[in-house]
């Protein structure tokens, strides 16, 4: 059984490190913060008291450090991995780090005879615990193939993508596209709430749409929830975002969304919410809006529902018929009806509008009228509306008088608008 060191026990670090422990794996693991190492100790874990001794201890070893600083300072330090490293050793580096520091390393290490391969990982806390990584490879093929049991114990999928330099490229790419997404997510949840959308429904529809995606299954419900707890950090992420702008700065490549997701989680990482999850990101919307994008308890939600209904002005059929008000209005009618090929007969008649439903006008009229026959409804000249067409659908009597319910044709949109305002202050005045 190959002997594994593991260098860097942060919040992706411990798990993987633990997972090899319980495969069966020797494991000497190292951190800068040696408390980090107690409870991996308790599971049996060797502790090394320097990078250079986790080396010299090791078939393999695998670093995952928080950024290019870090990572250069563990191989290069007095007593840092350079100092402990020998023929044969294989160095696997899983931190997210610039293209270039990966092929500074690659080559400094090969002139030790020391293989080295750049493979980051896809998959937050959980998938670390789960041991169900992605890990997106660069190096030697070789090399690669060599170690297929070690990315096994850690993770369910190992890719190998070309030589040093492939795999840190791939994950600035990759981690892009979580930046953006996680972006989108916070704006459209931030508009849905804004809009007075129960958070929680509009999540329901995202997750049954376009809109679904790998960063709603993971934060959607943090968000929610309130929970900000680190799974990956807000300051790593905008860490990431500002590495995958040097490179797209190298390439000339513009990448207008790259850098709005860049300029937000900045934003959020001045709001001290560096070392929350980067879900946290959805508080500066809250701060621009002046709401919370929470989730409602069902008593809430029935409350709020409640209130609404007392609360919201009158307005359209359910107010009329709520509030009993009798709208009065008068109206002249000019009736048309076709009385054989090429001619027809017309009329004025009074009536009044009773209703206004989604699809027509209700007027009352003691005139007798047909069903299918079509009439211009001319309201009072305040109301500054044209003539509008309708055909009449459907009649009942009441008493001496009929109640027509009248299809409206082909009324503009702008016409609805003004007859509902219309109508809407006629009830004002009635009140």
């Amino acid at each position: 059984m190959k002997r594994i060191g593991f260098i860097g026990l942060g919040t992706m670090g411990k798990p993987m490190a633990a997972n090899l422990i319980q495969k069966g794996f020797n494991v000497t693991v190292y951190n800068r913060t040696a408390e980090k190492a107690d409870e991996l100790a308790r599971l049996g874990a060797e502790v090394a008291q320097t990078p250079a001794q986790a080396a010299r201890s090791s078939d393999v070893l695998i670093t995952m450090l928080s950024n290019d600083a870090s990572l250069l300072e563990t191989f290069y330090s007095e007593h840092g991995i350079l100092s402990g490293i020998h023929p044969a050793l294989t160095i696997i580096d899983s931190s997210t780090v610039s293209p270039q520091t990966s092929q500074k390393l690659a080559e400094e290490l090969s002139a030790h005879f020391v293989d080295f391969l750049d493979a980051p990982v896809t998959g937050t806390k959980p998938a670390a615990e789960a041991g169900t990584l992605t890990f997106m490879v660069g190096g030697s093929q070789e090399v690669f193939d060599e170690q297929q049991d070690v990315f096994s114990a850690l993770g369910s999928k190992a890719l190998y993508l070309g030589p040093s330099g492939s795999g840190s490229n791939a994950k600035l790419a990759h981690n892009t596209m979580v930046g953006i997404n996680l972006a989108g997510l916070a704006e459209g949840l931030s508009i849905a709430t804004k809009a007075g959308i129960n958070p929680a429904q509009f999540l329901e529809i995202v997750r049954s749409g376009g809109a679904h995606s790998k960063q709603v299954e993971l934060k959607a419900d943090k968000i929610i929830d309130r929970d900000f707890s680190n799974q990956f950090s807000l300051k790593l992420m905008l860490k990431d975002l500002l590495l995958a702008q040097e490179l797209t700065n190298k390439f000339q490549l513009p990448s207008p969304m790259l850098n709005s997701a860049t300029t937000l989680f900045q934003m959020g990482l001045s709001k001290g919410l560096g070392e929350e999850d980067l879900s946290a990101v959805i508080q500066c919307y809250e701060d621009w809006m002046g709401v919370k994008v929470t989730r409602a308890s069902e008593a809430a939600v029935e409350a709020a529902s409640a209130a609404e209904k007392q609360a919201s002005p009158l307005s359209g059929r359910e107010r009329r018929r709520n509030t009993r008000v009798k709208l009065d209005i008068s109206l002249k009618l000019s009736i048309y009806q076709w009385e054989q090929e090429g001619s027809f007969s017309g009329q004025n008649i009074d009536g009044t509008l009773y209703d206004l439903s989604e699809s027509g006008l209700q007027i009352t009229s003691a005139a007798p009228l047909a069903p299918d026959m079509f009439i211009v409804i001319h309201f009072p000249q305040e109301a500054e509306l044209p003539p509008i067409t309708a055909r009449v659908i459907r009649i009942e009597t009441h008493g001496s008088n009929f109640r027509y319910g009248c299809m409206l044709s082909a009324l503009p949109p702008y016409v609805r608008i003004k007859l509902e305002q219309y109508i809407e202050d006629h009830i004002e005045y009635a009140l």
